[in-house]
């Protein structure tokens, strides 16, 4: 039977998109299929957008993209449960920037379509088609679609792929679940607060006491005329904590480190996310077969560095060499062993070298003292350095030789041997 058209992708998530424009760029029929009525309505992420991938996608992104706020101003914030010890940094002419995916989304496949790409909005995809042991379409509800190969671009949460026994579930500590709100503030007062001008953004990232001191961060980012708002605890941490996310959310929106930023502010959106930050280990053994292959979340390849997450900017990285695979086993006439083809690909890409620099970050950042010890003792020693009432401040070695042995000293130790080793 004939095939309806090259390539079938299923989600147009930023990977689905990306990697759809690629193929039909180099002369591949592409259908893309998105279960939402619109594209980005069900997509969720924090929203930085590193975009040296998306200008080797669209060279000329900057004059129609729906960007928010170049990030300029970047924050680390060790919180207590009343305090903050916060690291800053002023980075003009960044190549990062602020995103809502409700606009960006759109706007992407929008791009896709010029090259010839045919989406499908409220398309939902009931099961894999195969004939033969091999993947060679998709079943929507009566129908049959078929094509030479499907990309699954579903997600984290990969239901076709485990429901057709292509990957398995993930562990706890490599997933984690990301709660997100969008506030309303003024752009005037956006620009007030955060000391920002001309189109300036903040990237202000949050660690420690997020999920009662196991593993978890939290992050907000400033677009034009609203904030990003959210926090991300790994499923295990979420287990053992056994306080629901949202409520972990609400608590730390009343930190003191946090309550004045969002003051005044109206929620404009909520949502929830899985986010697959396990890194190289957690990536499917199999992420290619026999007329299929992953990119995007359901490739796992969102990479957390322990004081960024790459997440869309990878997703793009993987799609480049999704897109790569398909074109060159298009060019046979017979069916290529798309596993060795696409593994290649990924080998040669920079999402391969971020993976390999950053392999053994998750389980550094499984280590408690990092959401515990350092942002106690931080403080501690800050406020020693600060507030020094009637008493002259002792020698800075013997200060932090004391708060050193009060935290745990071979501990703190240990965090950072590992972290050299690590990073």
């Amino acid at each position: 039977m004939e095939d309806d058209c090259d390539i079938i992708i299923i989600g147009a998530g930023i990977a689905g998109t990306a990697c759809a424009l690629r193929c039909a760029r180099a002369g591949l029929s592409v259908l893309l299929l998105e279960r939402a009525e619109i594209p980005g309505s069900k997509n969720l992420s924090g929203g930085r957008l590193y975009t040296h991938a998306l200008a080797e996608l669209l060279p000329q992104f900057h004059l129609t993209a729906p960007l928010e706020r170049r990030i300029t101003h970047e924050s680390l914030s060790l919180l207590t449960p009343d305090g903050a010890t916060t690291f800053s940094s002023l980075q003009p002419g960044g190549e990062s920037w602020s995103v809502l995916r409700a606009r960006f989304d759109p706007w992407l496949v929008a791009e896709a379509e010029k090259e010839g790409v045919e989406c499908i909005p409220g398309a939902t995809v009931d099961a894999l088609y195969e004939e033969n042991g091999r993947v060679c379409g998709v079943i929507c509800g009566d129908d049959i679609l078929r094509a030479r190969y499907v990309v699954l671009a579903e997600g984290a949460n990969s239901v076709l792929a485990e429901r057709h026994g292509l990957v398995t579930r993930p562990a706890g500590e490599a997933m984690a679940l990301g709660i997100k709100e969008v506030l309303s503030l003024e752009t005037s007062a956006i620009e007030e607060r955060f000391h920002l001008e001309n189109n300036e953004g903040a990237a202000l990232l949050f660690s420690g006491g997020i999920c009662d001191d196991l593993p978890g961060g939290a992050f907000l980012y400033t677009n034009q005329q609203t904030l990003s708002l959210g926090i991300v605890c790994p499923l295990s941490s979420l287990t053992q904590s056994r306080v629901p996310a949202s409520e972990l959310l609400a608590r730390f929106k009343t930190h003191p480190a946090v309550r004045p930023l969002i003051k005044n502010t109206e929620s404009l959106e909520y949502g929830a996310h899985l986010v697959p930050e396990g890194g190289l280990h957690s990536m499917p053994v199999q992420y290619a077969g026999n007329g299929w292959l992953l990119v995007g979340d359901a490739l796992r390849s969102c990479v957390n560095t322990g004081i960024s997450v790459r997440g869309m900017d990878m997703a793009l990285t993987g799609a480049q060499a999704a897109a790569q695979t398909l074109i060159s086993a298009c060019q046979h006439r017979e069916p290529q062993n798309l596993f060795a083809l696409y593994h290649h690909n990924v080998e040669r890409s920079l999402l391969w070298d971020i993976l390999q620099r950053y392999q053994h970050v998750p389980a550094l950042l499984q280590r408690p003292g990092w959401y515990r010890a350092w942002p106690a003792l931080m403080q501690d020693i800050s406020r020693d350095l600060w507030d020094q009432g009637d008493k002259p401040v002792p020698p800075l070695r013997q200060l932090f030789w004391r708060h050193l042995r009060r935290h745990g000293l071979w501990h703190l130790a240990g965090d950072v041997i590992r972290s050299l080793r690590c990073l």
